[in-house]
């Protein structure tokens, strides 16, 4: 099993350790997790590669007084149909996104057309930890790969609005299973396995049992539709699947009859009485689950339908409107 490390551009955002690029074509502003797979264009064209003075002279001079991160965890972001996730720092590395922050992005095919936003949309923020931490996420389609540009445009209260250009890159294919995906099949730990002893297979220190009785197998041969999370309170390198794992407890609560299932996205073992990590080469060696879902960072939700097809897909940080409507989508079909 190849070992997957923990990655400190998750940490940085969790810390705000580190400030996005402003600089030329290249650079980016890949730093941190996204929620991606929202359905790639098969055969996806790759924009041609934009000159770095022409990137340069898009970018212009910049002074910004806050920071854009786009928070794309193993470069998740695809050509297709993306859920775009990006916060802000300030100069002391301070996150500063909040309610009262608002913001638009326009989006730019550098290799297209410099002069021209293929889209513009608002971000909707939400907490990643009430009150002390948040993002912003808007649904976009990025119709090639290449590199792109993002102009954002916030302002706090009545401030004058300010603009903050960067590049990020777009994949011409996913890298993680995505929306319209057939989810994979594999037994993930449940409590038959362990005698019913929750502690065994789980390291939330408030677990749902019933989080952990149907594994992903059985659930897809059942043609029932599931939530499934990949959380690890105790071991997660981002310092989010707590809170993450906690957002999905009431959701699940309201939604008695859906299938939740919850699994530790690394190999654990029972150690004095308690889990600890199966590490490889001293890094922390991923679950088949994780595998087999192709994740590059914990946590992740996935909302998967009865035929089995991926319909909901969200990295690190969900908002509670987006995950109730994704599971009442597949809950009451056709509603």
């Amino acid at each position: 099993m190849t070992p997957r490390p923990r990655r400190p551009l998750l940490v940085a955002l969790a810390f705000g350790l580190v400030v996005a690029a402003c600089g030329g074509a290249g650079s980016g502003s890949t730093s941190g997790p996204s929620a991606v797979g929202s359905g790639a264009i098969e055969g996806c064209a790759t924009t041609p590669e934009p000159a770095s003075d022409a990137v340069a002279a898009w970018q212009g001079a910049q002074a910004p007084s806050v920071f854009p991160q786009i928070i794309d965890p193993g470069g998740t972001l695809e050509c297709g149909r993306n859920r775009l996730m990006f916060s802000f720092l300030d100069a002391t590395n301070v996150p500063v996104a909040a309610p009262d922050r608002t913001v638009s992005v326009a989006l730019y095919d550098l290799g297209a057309d410099k002069d021209t936003p293929v889209t513009k949309v608002d971000g909707d923020f939400i907490w990643a930890i009430e009150g002390e931490r948040g993002v912003y996420v808007a649904l976009v389609d990025l119709p090639t790969a290449g590199l792109w540009g993002a102009e954002f445009t916030t302002a706090v209260g009545d401030a004058a609005p300010e603009k903050i250009r960067v590049t990020f890159d777009v994949r011409p294919e996913a890298t993680v299973v995505g929306i319209g995906d057939e989810a994979p099949s594999v037994d993930t730990p449940t409590l038959a396995d362990v005698n019913g002893d929750v502690s065994l297979i789980s390291t939330d220190p408030e677990p749902v049992e019933a989080f952990y009785e149907t594994s992903v197998a059985d659930a897809l041969a059942a043609k029932e539709p599931f939530v499934l999370a990949f959380a690890t309170p105790k071991f997660c390198a981002t310092a989010q699947c707590g809170p993450t794992l906690d957002r999905l407890k009431p959701i699940a609560a309201a939604n008695p009859d859906l299938t939740f299932i919850n699994v530790e996205p690394y190999q654990l073992e029972e150690v004095d009485g308690q889990l600890q990590p199966v590490l490889t080469d001293g890094q922390l060696t991923t679950a088949p689950a994780t595998d087999a879902w192709r994740l590059p960072s914990e946590p992740w939700i996935f909302v998967v339908d009865g035929d089995g097809i991926v319909q909901g897909s969200f990295a690190l940080i969900a908002g509670d409107d987006e995950l109730e409507a994704a599971v009442a989508a597949v809950a009451s079909p056709g509603s």
